[in-house]
């Protein structure tokens, strides 16, 4: 059983999708940059499949991240397979998760960050494609690490993305 706000939600969702690809793909910058900038729609997807899994589903964070791949010219699904396992992990965790302080969801969604993006390297290096110095993989890791906590709060706050009450629970069928 869904709740009404469940569809609008995971509109919200495309609609943010959407906009963080539009700014990834405008030329503000045309000079090669020595490090590279955090996964933001990344950072926002785990931040929503620990407080909302309703509200992502695998297929539409596929989806998207598919839709990603193609816009950004990474190799089609690769990334978006690994985000939906990452998504999936957390999804599984996010009733114990909820227990813990904020430093200790941060920590795991940090081990998760580090998975995705070092088996996306590892796999590209599997196939011989070519590969982006390890240094902006690095960078790019410990700067979405670094901007989890701003997607936590966008969302909380601007985006009413909170994790489910007790009430809220029952009502969508969850197990006690």
């Amino acid at each position: 059983m869904t709740s009404s706000r469940t569809w609008p939600m995971r509109g919200a969702y495309v609609a943010l999708a959407l906009l963080v690809i539009f700014v990834h793909l405008l030329p503000l910058d045309t000079v090669p940059r020595k490090w590279s900038p955090p996964d933001v729609l990344l950072a926002f997807t785990l931040a929503w499949a620990l407080r909302r899994p309703d509200y992502v589903p695998a297929l539409l964070v596929a989806a998207v991240f598919l839709l990603a791949d193609l816009m950004l010219q990474r190799p089609p699904g690769l990334y978006a397979a690994m985000v939906v396992m990452g998504c999936d992990f957390l999804k599984s965790r996010s009733n114990g998760l909820s227990e813990t302080s904020f430093l200790g969801e941060w920590t795991t969604v940090a081990i998760v960050l580090a998975a995705i993006l070092l088996l996306y390297r590892m796999v590209l290096g599997l196939v011989v494609l070519h590969e982006t110095p390890m240094t902006l993989t690095l960078s790019r890791l410990a700067l979405t690490i670094a901007i989890y906590p701003l997607a936590v709060v966008v969302s909380q706050s601007v985006l009413r993305v909170r994790k489910p009450t007790p009430a809220d629970a029952n009502a969508m069928g969850a197990r006690t």
